[in-house]
């Protein structure tokens, strides 16, 4: 994937990233910074989350672990699933339809998330949001609002995914322009 990410600023950024139906995600990226570069992942495996950055792949300028991050890393693979929809068929998992929305509950090691979609009349999902553990403000770690905009799809392998995607904290209110960080358009994808 390639996008833009707003750290301060926002600032264009190359990523690959790993989905493990029942064991988490793996998301590496690298952030041009005009000279030099910062790298590194943010992931969840087995229940564990981790962010781990570095400037010019040497100087470690953020890295955390615990069990906010492993929490709030849950929550964003709960979103990142539409991007591996067969993980959605999980049998454990919950599903209701109410008009253009359907939503699915899901335990995951620490919290249960509750995904909810906007659908086009096609199918296509027009939007995610969820409550996601996190500390966007700054201040103390809590549920806050999660999700974003999936502005078109494309097919790779047989699976129809987003390939457009806008997301952000506050989604759904007019504090979302603040909290949108993250948007990305899937080039590639491959599934196994």
């Amino acid at each position: 994937m390639r996008g833009v990410i707003k750290l301060g600023k926002w600032r264009p950024f190359t990523a690959r990233q790993v989905i493990r139906i029942g064991h988490g995600f793996v998301w590496e990226a690298n952030v041009p910074l005009g000279f030099t570069f910062i790298s590194g992942f943010d992931q969840i495996v087995d229940g564990h989350g981790e962010m781990n950055w570095k400037l010019h792949g040497l100087l470690k300028v953020m890295g955390f672990t615990g069990a906010d991050v492993s929490r709030a890393a849950e929550g964003r693979l709960a979103c990142e699933l539409t991007l591996l929809p067969s993980a959605l068929c999980n049998p454990n998992y919950r599903w209701t339809e109410d008009g253009d929305q359907v939503t699915v509950r899901m335990q995951g090691y620490s919290v249960e998330s509750k995904l909810a979609m906007n659908l086009e009349k096609s199918g296509e999902v027009e939007s995610v949001c969820l409550d996601r553990w996190g500390n966007a403000d700054g201040g103390d770690f809590k549920m806050m609002p999660f999700g974003g905009t999936m502005e078109s799809e494309k097919t790779f392998g047989g699976y129809t995914i987003p390939t457009r995607i806008r997301v952000g904290w506050n989604f759904g209110n007019e504090k979302f322009e603040k909290g949108e960080f993250f948007r990305a358009e899937i080039t590639n994808a491959e599934f196994h």
